[in-house]
């Protein structure tokens, strides 16, 4: 495909080509504060992720854990705005020149104008949007903006999603299919479970998937040994509260949120290296 996806489907098919799996980190926009969350997203790169996820802080999460929610709060307590996670997606892409998505609920993206909102997030530099709340029968307005500006366009798939569903969805979608591991909210668990690996094996059932399209796992991933497990059987691994918990244990010492961002990331890294 042409346009910024092209950054992002590049860097899962080299991924796929060392035969292992993509690291895709996770942090909110303007969390602790814009700048900083900038240098904490460039430092999961550094350290090892080879994409990072923009997240747009909503008020009312519904798919977000309670670590996510305590960031969420920071970044919009700080007088958060979409401009602002438009620019830390640009800083973050030019610093890197990594693939940068933004992963967003609808309500904001609709608010601001979807055309609009393709046309910034693509000028910054972003490879696509997740959009976790937004069912494909109501997002054609959407995915012919991002096809006008070249993004690409992450739908989200569940345990709970049937044959007919998953197909649909998958048709849909492009860049990757982001693939929840477990029915709940976001946040490090013990274990990733099997439910995740019966779902990579159902999606990968569908035609979209079979003609290309990566599958990535998130949800409850927080370990290099979990990264192993989730990585034997998907495209790409996804990270969140891990990099979050990171930076809320620094508190106000952001040298040390930083260093311990890309020790995590250098951690994950050699995780999705090695087979489970």
């Amino acid at each position: 495909m042409t346009g910024n996806i092209a950054r992002l489907d590049a860097v899962l098919a080299a991924a796929k080509a060392e035969n292992r799996a993509a690291l895709i980190g996770y942090l909110p926009a303007g969390f602790p504060d814009v700048d900083t969350g900038v240098r904490a997203m460039t430092a999961m790169l550094e350290g090892g992720c080879d994409a990072i996820e923009v997240g747009l802080p909503h008020s009312d999460p519904v798919l977000d854990g309670p670590v996510i929610q305590t960031a969420d709060d920071i970044a919009l307590r700080g007088g958060l705005r979409i401009r602002d996670v438009i620019r830390t997606v640009g800083e973050v892409q030019s610093a890197t020149d990594a693939p940068v998505l933004c992963m967003t609920y609808w309500n904001p993206v609709d608010r601001y104008g979807p055309e609009r909102f393709a046309e910034d997030l693509a000028a910054a530099g972003g490879a696509g949007c997740i959009l976790p709340d937004l069912p494909v029968e109501e997002s054609g307005p959407w995915r012919q903006a991002a096809d006008k500006h070249g993004l690409g366009t992450v739908f989200v798939v569940a345990p709970s999603s049937r044959e007919q569903r998953l197909a649909v969805i998958t048709a849909a979608g492009s860049g990757f299919v982001y693939a929840a591991s477990l029915m709940g909210v976001t946040g490090t668990r013990e274990s990733v479970g099997r439910e995740a690996q019966d779902l990579v094996r159902r999606t990968r059932a569908t035609e979209a998937v079979r003609d290309g399209l990566p599958v990535c796992v998130g949800l409850g991933v927080s370990t290099a040994e979990q990264a192993a497990e989730v990585a034997a059987f998907a495209d790409g691994v996804i990270v969140g509260s891990a990099f979050v918990k990171r930076l809320l244990a620094a508190g106000d010492d952001h040298e040390a949120g930083l260093a311990a961002v890309r020790e995590l990331a250098g951690e994950l890294a050699e995780g999705v290296r090695r087979r489970a």
